[in-house]
């Protein structure tokens, strides 16, 4: 087996530590929000004015501007959160917990979006806001997985001991993601097929793919800066007697 070598040893030292945590996204934080507005700024310019209608739906499937992203956003984020609790729970890595239960809020947030725009967009295309469909339920169960990460982690005081209980939570969730994905191709469901994921080449125009994908970084932006911030509040919270959290209070007095 080979050896792992010294600078990437004291680079994963380094940001296990939460002060070299904290002062790095403090560093990065002005970047990541320039990036979000940048990206987010053309993605709506090239979805909204820049594509052309749509030769069924008119300008109606606009809406997939900010309903596949918040879908797309959905799953990473709760893999992502599953993946660090596991981290967490394995190698009880504080930040690695911190990170989990951070993501969980913000994973909601487009979990939801993504319901919402969904039947918005249902409405129009199946005459309905809502129907027990194999993708739009296992999505609304994921919504349920995230309020319940959140509403566990709340309702334990030893927040290491709120950290194990909730990446379980969320290791049992992860089976509902590939359920998720791949709806569509077991069962017969009302919600389309994949049109940007395909194996062979996406069934959606160029034009109207780039500022798809465009927005689907943003929202990877986004999701960077909240989870960082809350990151940020966590730790403080966890560790309010340390002299690295007192130094920032004194700082910002």
């Amino acid at each position: 087996m080979a050896l792992i070598p010294a600078p990437v040893i004291r680079f994963y030292h380094r940001m296990a530590s939460p002060p070299h945590f904290y002062a790095l996204t403090e560093k990065l934080m002005p970047w990541l929000v320039a990036i979000f507005v940048v990206l987010l700024a053309i993605g709506l310019y090239g979805g909204l004015y820049l594509a052309p209608p749509d030769y069924q739906q008119g300008d109606s499937y606009r809406i997939i501007y900010i309903h596949v992203p918040s879908a797309w956003m959905s799953l990473f984020i709760y893999v992502m959160m599953a993946v660090t609790g596991a981290i967490g729970l394995v190698w009880r890595i504080k930040l690695a917990e911190i990170v989990a239960i951070s993501s969980a809020s913000v994973g909601a947030s487009f979990t939801f979006i993504a319901l919402v725009t969904g039947s918005l967009w249902g409405k129009p295309m199946w005459g309905t806001w809502w129907v027990w469909d194999a993708r739009l339920t296992s999505e609304l169960i994921l919504l349920f997985l995230y309020l319940g990460v959140i509403g566990l982690y709340n309702a334990i005081d030893d927040k290491r001991t709120a950290s194990k209980a909730v990446a379980i939570l969320a290791l049992v969730g992860v089976v509902n993601i590939p359920v998720i994905h791949y709806s569509v191709e077991w069962w017969n469901t009302l919600h389309q097929g994949p049109t940007v994921t395909k194996m062979d080449k996406p069934s959606i125009h160029v034009s109207m793919l780039v500022p798809l994908l465009v927005m689907a970084g943003a929202f990877k932006f986004y999701y960077l800066i909240a989870m960082l911030k809350r990151a940020q509040l966590e730790l403080l919270q966890r560790e309010p007697t340390s002299a690295w959290v007192k130094k920032i209070v004194a700082e910002q007095i």
